[in-house]
């Protein structure tokens, strides 16, 4: 019989009863759902439901996709204790089954989960208690970084400790092996060595002081009906020590060699899984070294100027609005703008582009790029998380946190491994004491050993994390930001590019060029109301006019209403006068006739020149052209495309003479051009229909729908907060070669982690059989198992090493 749940949700934007039953009827429709009941004084939401057919994630996707908001937050924690992939996925299935939680990512390599949640049904504290239950540690990240301690850190420095005493107290028992081989029969081994009551004493240590957590943590396996790899280990080890005790025990008073020992065994195996256990987490930290990369950029200090006195003062303390005072040489220490002075920026920790851009007071400049030559003062407008490289550090953390799709075989695979292990280990042992040594208890205790240890399913739970980690931070090296795993997994599969034009292919800052006046203008009167109605919308084309009215000298006046018209144009009241700025399209809306200008409109596309129609109060005033001009790397970018075997479409709301004139300059395959922004997003699902993978590239608002529609967007990033919000990449330099460096990285990066799960299954494929077939003593086995560990993280930290 299944088990229902029930969960609450609070839900933001709803104005009457007609939302409370859209949302009630969206929700009953979910398959899963018993029951949904909206109660719109309260604004909540009560949802009787199967777990097994639906969660809470599809009742939040269900409202948004009805235009309200769910009351959500999200929480991150450091998670202690963990040993394998086993570890992280009770972790994340006990998380997930939590009433309130949306989802939970754990991550093994980072060693972090991440939980999005119902603030009003669950908090950090009830899943800090959950993690605890389950046997494992959490703080949350704040509190971490409140407390100002590298939990990791510290984590890494006591198994280090635990190491080296393991090692000394090995040392002796591991020498002890040497009496056992003939060919090593001429090394000299101390008789005390050899006396079992002081072997007996080095390995009880060994065992029970600096192997406590591997039966902690089999305990809490077991006790949580599942099992890891310290179960594996404390069997194995325990095997091995406790058959030791029993022959001494056995021989009481003997203080002669006793044949058939295996403290060494159990003494050595933990010492090797300890060692390789500090060198993967070593590994791991460098797997997340562009983080530390990232946040080193930062500036420690600022020169504010309050009450007219220069202070220096901690970066944490600097407000949006002060004032700050940059010297040549020294990082910007916020994003800003500049008041006055003239320098050029380093930009390259932004952007890749080595070259310093020339910048000038009202120009925008970002924290943590470098003051090259000039003495700047800068008003801060954006502080601490909100400040781009925050950003950026923002979105690395996320993709390095997520789980790729390729994840899921390996999770899979290593929820069940460990009884299927066990179960091996004991038919090995039995087949060998019945059938291929009969009655050799020793022979056959050894074999299972063996099989436990070198099973353990560590390489595989790291396979994939470790790959997202360093692939991903090192695309963030080069300015391409990945939001997730699943967006650098899918990238490699894009069959076709859509470039929108504007911003994207073109630089974005185009100029006015041409002023053409109709039925008795005069050219000063027409381009002041021109510039007046325009100076109020934010594309680029208006910007390009504005800007080349106010270097005529011809003052603007007030706007008294204004309205941008997506895909035609502006329409706006300045002097009482309207006026109408846009396609042809938006005068044959007002029914304002235009023949006159159809001859000059269509020589200034057909110059690659973008053309508006101006009208006045219902008659044609006029003709403005502005020029863009195409970025000096879009065509090389786009013939890289090209190679890559991927078709490359132009889209724009430009008319079609101006969008061929650009799309034959860089050669794209096709141009679409004249397309609203909502028919953006169509065109995108046009090609999905084909089967084709589309990537869509833009940096405007109007870009936004089509980059959420394509199965990737990429934002091009100067473009708009929208724009970036709404794509899986954001490619900050601004280069069409990002687009190539994406996709490769893309392919790299799963290239290598197929590469690392071929040889974790690989590795325990062939180990197992060999160590059943008596071919593995238990310490080869033991070490074995520890360089797959840290091979599999060592093969992925060769991604920080790819050029773009």
């Amino acid at each position: 019989m299944t088990t229902k749940k029930e969960t609450n949700l609070q839900i933001l934007g709803m104005t009457c009863a007609a939302c409370a039953n859209r949302i009630e009827k969206g929700l009953n429709k979910i398959e899963g759902v018993e029951q949904a009941n909206v109660n719109l004084a309260l604004e909540t939401v009560s949802i009787k439901f199967d777990p097994t057919k639906t969660n809470l994630q599809n009742f939040e996707e269900k409202i948004r996709d009805l235009g309200y908001d769910v009351v959500s937050e999200k929480a991150e924690f450091t998670i202690t204790g963990m040993t394998c992939a086993a570890c992280a996925n009770r972790i994340e299935k006990g998380l997930n089954k939590m009433d309130g939680v949306a989802a939970a990512t754990v991550n093994l390599a980072l060693e972090t989960a991440t939980v999005e949640y119902n603030p009003s049904v669950v908090s950090p504290k009830d899943m800090i208690e959950k993690v605890e239950k389950l046997g494992y540690g959490a703080i949350e990240k704040r509190d971490e970084e409140k407390a100002n301690v590298d939990y990791r850190e510290q984590a890494i420095q006591r198994q280090k400790r635990k190491f080296i005493i393991s090692a000394i107290l090995s040392l002796p028992l591991l020498w002890t092996m040497f009496a056992h081989f003939s060919f090593t029969s001429w090394m000299y081994v101390p008789d005390i060595f050899m006396n079992p009551w002081f072997q007996l004493a080095l390995a009880t240590p060994v065992q029970f002081i600096i192997g406590k957590q591997f039966y902690v943590g089999a305990y809490k396996a077991l006790r949580n009906g599942s099992a890891n790899m310290d179960v594996l280990v404390a069997m194995g080890t325990s095997a091995a020590y406790f058959y030791s005790l029993y022959l001494v025990l056995r021989s009481l008073g003997a203080h002669h060699h006793i044949e058939g020992l295996y403290f060494e065994t159990s003494a050595v195996l933990i010492t090797l899984i300890l060692l390789g256990k500090y060198f993967e987490a070593k590994a791991k930290g460098r797997s997340s070294e562009a983080i530390k990369k990232l946040m080193g950029l930062q500036a420690k200090t600022a020169t504010v100027i309050r009450d007219g006195v220069e202070t220096i003062i901690p970066l944490e303390e600097v407000v949006v609005g002060d004032h700050l005072q940059v010297k040549p040489g020294e990082k910007i220490p916020v994003d800003g703008i500049i008041i006055s002075g003239e320098s050029a920026i380093d930009e390259s920790m932004l952007t890749g582009e080595s070259v310093p851009v020339d910048k000038k007071a009202g120009d925008t400049v970002i924290g943590a790029t470098i003051n090259r030559n000039g003495s700047l003062r800068i008003e801060a407008t954006k502080v601490g998380k909100d400040t781009a490289l925050a950003q950026i550090i923002k979105v690395v953390e996320q993709a390095q946190g997520s789980k790729a799709p390729i994840q899921r075989l390996a999770d899979k695979i290593s929820g069940i491994f460990v009884p299927i292990v066990v179960g091996i280990a004991l038919i090995t042992f039995l087949v060998w004491y019945f059938i291929v040594d009969p009655g050799e208890f020793a022979v056959a205790l050894e074999k299972l050993i063996a099989v436990l240890v070198i099973a353990c399913p560590c390489a595989l739970g790291l396979a994939t994390p470790t790959s997202i980690m360093a692939g991903s931070g090192r695309a963030a090296e080069y300015g391409i930001l990945f939001k997730g795993g699943e967006h650098l997994e899918r990238t490699h599969n894009i069959t076709t590019v859509i470039l929108d034009k504007t911003g994207t292919i073109t630089n974005g800052t185009p100029v006015l060029t041409d002023v053409i006046v109709e039925n008795g203008w005069q050219n000063g009167e027409f381009l002041r109301l021109v510039g007046t109605a325009e100076k109020n919308s934010e594309h680029p084309l208006a910007e390009a006019i504005v800007s080349g009215i106010q270097e005529k000298g011809i003052a603007l006046g007030k706007t008294e209403q204004f309205e941008a018209i997506p895909g035609f144009g502006i329409k706006a009241v300045a002097d009482g006068k309207e006026i109408l700025i846009g396609t042809r399209k938006l005068l044959d809306q007002y029914h304002i006739d235009f023949t006159v200008a159809s001859k000059t409109m269509q020589q200034l596309e057909e110059n690659g020149k973008t053309a508006m129609l101006a009208a006045i109060d219902g008659k044609l005033a006029g003709i403005v052209a502005v020029s863009d001009t195409v970025k000096d790397t879009s065509k090389a970018a786009i013939k890289r495309l090209k190679e890559m075997a991927i078709e490359v479409i132009m889209i724009t709301g430009d008319n079609e003479r101006t969008a061929k004139t650009i799309g034959e300059q860089v050669d794209v395959d096709r141009v679409i051009a004249e397309v609203l922004p909502e028919g953006k997003a169509e065109e995108v699902k046009k090609l999905q229909q084909q089967g084709k993978i589309v990537g869509m590239v833009g940096d405007g608002i109007n870009d936004a729908p089509a980059l959420a529609t394509a199965d990737i967007g990429m934002a091009i990033g100067k473009g708009t907060d929208v724009a970036m919000e709404a794509a899986d990449i954001t490619l900050i330099r601004g280069d069409l070669n990002s687009i190539a460096d994406a996709i490769f990285m893309s392919k790299k990066t799963i290239t290598n982690i197929k590469q690392n799960l071929f040889w974790a299954f690989a590795y325990n494929t062939i180990g197992i059989p060999i160590a059943a077939m008596g071919f593995l003593a238990p310490w080869l086995a033991g070490a074995a198992m520890a360089f797959s560990s840290v091979s599999v993280v060592l093969n992925a930290l060769r991604l920080q090493r790819v050029k773009l």
